[in-house]
């Protein structure tokens, strides 16, 4: 039961970092804070991933590629995003 709560203060942490009020307070569109926050939830589960590789006998290599590759897709949509790409 315990551990979902560090997955909820994680979330709640990314979507306050993705700049969730700026809309709000400039009274713009809310299209880039979701796709901001689609990208760091994609960085989040590439993290998790590399997390699990460190805890898991069976499965590491594959919790170790499937973690690089998502974090290496949000670096890749992040400078899509920017335009640096």
């Amino acid at each position: 039961m315990l551990t979902g709560f560090k997955y909820v203060y994680l979330i709640a942490f990314f979507a306050l970092l993705s700049g969730f009020f700026y809309p709000l307070i400039t009274n713009t569109s809310f299209d880039s804070v979701i796709i901001g926050v689609i990208v760091l939830f994609i960085g989040l589960t590439g993290g998790v991933l590399l997390y699990k590789s460190t805890i898991s006998e069976k499965r590491r290599e594959i919790f170790l590629g499937g973690g690089f590759a998502l974090i290496a897709i949000s670096l890749f949509y992040i400078f899509q995003i920017t335009g640096r790409a």
